[in-house]
């Protein structure tokens, strides 16, 4: 199974998980402070975004390790991989 080898992937990664973490201790306390139920919907919806983003990075680095695993190494296809991998990371970002 692939795990993070890239340092810069896994660092983005957990980076969006931090502030999406502390986007829900921001809705913790809007509640505890009595915000108004729309406004704490809002806040929501941004955290669910964020952890949708964080997903679909983490698939397409999965995505990414498996499929060079699994191609000989080859310079031109390295590029046309990192090509066709951002289309997906776009079409899976248009799914949320």
């Amino acid at each position: 199974m692939a795990k993070f080898t890239d340092d810069a992937t896994r660092t983005d990664l957990l980076n969006r998980l931090k502030r999406a973490e502390g986007q829900l201790r921001g809705i913790q306390r809007m509640i505890e402070g009595g915000e108004p139920c729309i406004s704490i919907a809002s806040q929501m919806a941004a955290v669910r975004k964020a952890l949708d983003s964080a997903y679909v990075r983490m698939t397409v680095c999965y995505m990414q390790q498996e499929l060079q695993s699994r191609l000989e190494p080859d310079a031109k296809h390295e590029g046309e991989l990192a090509a066709v991998l951002d289309d997906v990371q776009v079409l899976l970002g248009k799914v949320r």
